[in-house]
């Protein structure tokens, strides 16, 4: 509710500014450009296939460095490079604020697996919120698919994904250990 109540007053101050009139209308063609997401990405973007993220209460900043990766070629992802490239920057401005304010997903995770990754859980949680819930530019893991999860911090390990950070946490990490996190972080 928090997060809707912020978008709100985002919308708001930039129909007080002139820059955009908030209207029910403006919102509908924001989902309704979202919605070639949902086919990935879940219906509003909850997504249950691990081999996409959950977009669903994802950080809106998040969303929106991401895509500009994409778009600039930053981040390789030939499917998610093709559809960046067509966006302009207030579709990726629309599209980040629009996933950031629908209700989050719950994965769920292996309840042995996860009583694991909680214990390793804390190196994590400094960036990506107390609850895993992500931080500004940090991504929200929780409810997130474990596999999904799983294989961001196996590529992070493998440097197949940069991000120095995560790299030298991730490459710390055993394969038990990255198992054990992503149930952590899917089941919240």
């Amino acid at each position: 509710m928090h997060l809707l109540r912020q978008a709100f007053i985002f919308l708001l101050s930039l129909a007080c500014f002139g820059t955009m009139q908030a209207s029910a209308n403006e919102l509908s063609a924001v989902e309704q450009k979202a919605a070639t997401c949902f086919v990935c990405h879940g219906d509003k973007g909850k997504g249950n296939d691990p081999q996409f993220p959950s977009l669903a209460a994802q950080q809106s900043v998040y969303i929106v460095n991401q895509l500009n990766a994409f778009k600039s070629g930053e981040r390789k992802n030939p499917a998610m490079q093709a559809k960046a490239s067509n966006l302009t920057a207030e579709d990726i401005n629309n599209y980040g604020a629009y996933f950031a304010v629908q209700q989050a997903a719950k994965a769920g995770g292996d309840p042995a697996l996860v009583q694991q990754g909680k214990s390793k859980a804390t190196v994590c949680l400094g960036c990506h919120g107390a609850s895993g819930e992500g931080n500004g530019q940090y991504p929200r893991l929780a409810g997130q698919h474990p596999d999904y999860l799983a294989k961001q911090l196996t590529a992070y390990k493998d440097g197949s994904r940069i991000n120095g950070a995560m790299q030298a946490i991730a490459g710390n990490l055993s394969e038990e250990e990255i198992k054990a996190l992503a149930a952590f972080f899917g089941s919240l």
